[in-house]
């Protein structure tokens, strides 16, 4: 039996609800097929900041969906940048203004997956679970997508199957880009509600209780990600097991959160972007970390994914509304370019921050030496330590990556 629907999108993370919302504000009927059954869990905070920028798109598709995850988030009120253990920048904002959407939301993947979820299934978008890809082909008519319960045909594909999309590979299309020895242990813990530390975004070049290694704090509702960066001869295991963790933590926080441990893993820097975001018949096109992996600082993930997946859709309903297949294909190749071109400049804010991290490049790395000597009496300087790590926060008025 061949299913048949208008438009596929295929994964059922964040930028596939995304996208299925989106189809549903042009009225165009959205199904999206998941590998993993319903109801699945899935472990640690992943992607925990949304830009402002996100919000509001997400606010666009779906009226109230980005307020519900700015009030579900936290703003941290103060970030903080110490160098060797001495602080060199601190700014302190404003509480975000009533009715007003805030500059960004931090809070578990797992609620942001929630709220897109409730609003998927408040506009009727159609969930087929279970269902992993096997293959897809694409012709000048639309894509067969292979399944290992059947077959589904569409006129168009959005493929959010994520960072082993087997939609993208499928495709033939190719990752592009560096990737790097340089290892992060990142761990979750849960806040301690009856004495909880302040709500403080911490940033540590050479932590001196951690032998000089790169230490970073992010709050979040309900808990805290800390991130751990190693050393190149540093035993990954040891860092990343329980026991390491159990030791290594106290050295940063307090003790006790060494008992609030709630997910622990480790990753090395991809910073890869899909050749290109469509087929060679413009029926599919890629979204999310199908589409580019980055390095996590900046939060450039997610958050590039979202208009990924509202930019394809923009693209796909004008498709469908051609009148010549030339015009069809001009609709998705401009979206597809586009993303593209947002997904190289993305990967280029994150080779950045990268080398400014890593402290390498002798150039940088006296820079930062100097800065943080310079910092208590020029205010800039320590302005661009605490950004770098981060890397630009400007660009083309099209990409969400200011914060």
């Amino acid at each position: 039996m061949i299913n048949e629907r208008e438009v596929l999108v295929v994964g059922a993370g964040p930028v596939g609800m995304t996208a299925a919302l989106a189809l549903h504000k042009q009225g165009i009927k959205a199904t999206i097929i998941e590998a993993e059954p319903e109801g699945r869990e899935r472990a640690g905070s992943r992607a925990i900041y949304i830009h402002g920028a996100t919000l509001k798109l997400l606010e666009g598709i779906y009226p109230g969906l980005g307020f519900t995850l700015a009030d579900i988030g936290i703003v941290w009120p103060v970030k903080k940048t110490l160098y060797r253990g001495d602080e060199v920048y601190k700014r302190v904002y404003e509480p975000p203004a009533v009715n007003k959407m805030p500059a960004f939301s931090s809070l578990h993947q797992h609620e942001i997956e929630k709220a897109l979820f409730a609003a998927c299934q408040e506009v009727g978008i159609e969930f087929i679970w279970g269902e992993p890809v096997t293959n897809v082909v694409t012709s000048n008519d639309g894509a067969t997508v292979e399944t290992e319960n059947g077959t589904w045909q569409a006129k168009y594909v959005i493929a959010s199957d994520g960072a082993r999309s087997v939609v993208r590979q499928s495709l033939g299309i190719k990752f592009e880009g560096p990737r790097t020895s340089d290892t992060f242990i990142v761990v979750d813990v849960t806040e301690d509600k009856e004495n909880p530390l302040p709500v403080e975004r911490i940033f540590h070049y050479l932590h001196p209780d951690m032998g000089g290694r790169n230490v970073m704090y992010v709050p979040f509702a309900g808990g805290w990600r800390v991130d751990l960066q190693l050393f190149e001869d540093d035993d990954r295991e040891y860092y990343g097991s329980e026991e390491g963790v159990r030791e290594w933590l106290p050295k940063v926080m307090d003790a006790k959160y060494a008992d609030r441990i709630t997910w622990i893993s480790s990753y090395t820097f991809y910073q890869v972007v899909a050749d290109t975001f469509t087929d060679e018949n413009r029926r599919v096109i890629l979204a999310g970390e199908a589409a580019h992996l980055f390095a996590p600082f900046g939060a450039r993930g997610l958050n590039s994914g979202v208009p990924d997946a509202t930019v394809a859709v923009s693209g796909i309903a004008k498709a469908l509304q051609a009148e010549t297949i030339e015009e069809a294909h001009a609709a998705i190749d401009a979206v597809a370019n586009e993303r593209l071109s947002a997904g190289l400049y993305n990967r280029e804010c994150s080779n950045l921050a990268l080398e400014h991290i890593q402290g390498t490049n002798e150039e940088i790395k006296m820079k930062r030496e100097m800065s943080a000597f310079l910092a208590p009496h020029i205010p800039a300087l320590g302005k661009w330590l605490d950004e770098g790590p981060f890397g630009p926060r400007s660009g083309p008025p099209a990409l969400s990556t200011k914060y």
